[in-house]
């Protein structure tokens, strides 16, 4: 008798974060992928914020120099994205921003300037090992689809948001009105320890684009059934095709 053998990889993924919580803390939200010891993540780069560039003074300029992107972009997206994945064929990059209300109007102007500054610097062959999705409106948003967590780490009695809580307008500033005490960067990291990301992706008709990120990582691991199903964003969406066709090919 003979039986097929089926490579395992290790898969690595790199974050390229915005802010300072997810600088410090963001690996452990992906916790639930990270159980059965098939991948792991890591912050390797915390840039500032990025807007569309919506000037046409500055897009001529830009045009007029050569330069599809700016110089930044390249030096703190492209390039760390390029070495990461350089690595190995097993790494992967992910760069996450919060896309706050008054972003969220030019979030196909935010999407197209970041993933521009993957698409100009990577390889053709790199390109669908790095995606770019977004936190909406901010990482805190989260802990209010799942009440129990915050209720554990701050005492609160919360009850999990009835709505999506990606419309929420402003969710640390609410969560800092619930409890005084509140620290992003303590408080967030107990908080996000405890969050059960199963449980904030059952309602199949909120958090699109929590769920869409998930999605992309899952189809990067080989593991499509990890999550619930539901509602995805399209602006992001179109990542996880691309992702799911590069892991093919390499089976």
């Amino acid at each position: 008798m003979t039986f097929a053998v089926t490579e395992w990889r290790f898969i690595k993924f790199g974050l390229i974060v915005t802010g300072e919580t997810e600088e410090q803390c963001l690996p452990s939200l992906f916790r639930i992928l990270t159980v059965g010891g098939t991948c792991f993540f890591e912050v390797i780069r915390r840039i500032g914020q990025r807007s569309p560039i919506l000037s046409e003074r500055r897009r001529r300029t830009m045009v007029g120099t050569g330069k599809a992107i700016p110089d930044r972009d390249a030096e703190q997206i492209g390039f760390p994205a390029r070495k990461y994945l350089a690595k190995s064929d097993a790494n992967y990059v992910l760069l996450v921003d919060d896309l706050e209300a008054d972003r969220s109007a030019h979030i196909q102007e935010v999407f197209s300037r970041y993933r521009l500054a993957l698409d100009e610097i990577l390889p053709a062959r790199l390109v669908p090992r790095a995606a770019v999705h977004f936190l909406v409106n901010m990482l805190e948003a989260y802990y209010f689809a799942d009440a129990a967590a915050p209720n554990r780490v701050l005492g609160t009695e919360l009850d999990d948001f009835e709505g999506d809580v990606e419309t929420i307008p402003h969710p640390k500033n609410w969560l800092k009105s619930l409890h005084r005490g509140f620290d992003e960067k303590e408080h967030g990291a107990q908080i996000l320890a405890e969050l059960d990301v199963t449980h904030i992706l059952s309602r199949q008709d909120s958090c699109a684009s929590l769920r869409t990120m998930f999605a992309w990582v899952s189809e990067a691991v080989g593991d499509r059934d990890l999550l619930p199903p539901g509602q995805l964003l399209p602006t992001t969406e179109r990542q996880i095709e691309a992702v799911r066709e590069q892991v093919a090919l390499h089976d």
